[in-house]
């Protein structure tokens, strides 16, 4: 019977150490939460710009655009022509109306419609991909504004914010399946 209890003690445990691990994945992130996001907003408060502030973006996940290909299309572009809404000279184009993008390293992206008055009123996104010494779990606050895009950077006010989720949550489990192997 004791046999049977550790087994199962150790492999709830595995179990559970493989779901942290997963957690910090890189994601498919859909565009505003839902297929229809990418689109001129109703108001200012309606702009992606508002959804991307306060989402976590990292390294490696991918965002991912639901859209009519034949109305509209996504574009990658420098700060300058995302301030400007200038189309003419896209980092990248997008126009399939699936699109994904994998965010390959930290800093800002700029994306803009590439319909014909969009971007001008209001059809535009800043997502802020965070450095890779960020972890999934390390806090509770927002991704910063675009606004705050171009500021220094803050250090931590403690050292507590450098602990890790998922490396507390090994060291727990550790613990546990070893004294519970006696």
């Amino acid at each position: 019977m004791a046999h049977s209890q550790r087994m199962s003690v150790v492999s709830s445990l595995l179990l559970i150490i493989a779901l942290c691990f997963s957690l910090s994945e890189a994601k498919d992130i859909l565009i505003g939460g839902k297929s229809d996001a990418w689109k001129v907003p109703s108001s200012e408060a309606d702009s992606l710009n508002k959804w991307a502030e306060s989402s976590r973006f990292r390294i490696d996940d991918s965002l991912v655009w639901k859209y009519d290909g034949q109305k509209d299309s996504v574009l990658e572009v420098s700060k300058e022509d995302y301030l400007s809404c200038n189309v003419s000279n896209p980092i990248a184009e997008y126009k399939n109306g699936n699109t994904k993008v994998k965010l390959e390293r930290a800093g800002p992206y700029y994306f803009i419609s590439g319909a014909e008055g969009h971007c001008v009123k209001g059809q535009k996104m800043i997502v802020t991909v965070l450095s890779p010494r960020h972890r999934r779990f390390t806090g509770i606050a927002p991704a910063p504004s675009p606004a705050e895009i171009d500021g220094p950077a803050v250090p931590p006010t403690s050292a507590a914010a450098s602990l890790r989720f998922k490396d507390s949550l090994v060291v727990v489990f550790s613990g546990v399946l070893f004294w519970g192997l006696f």
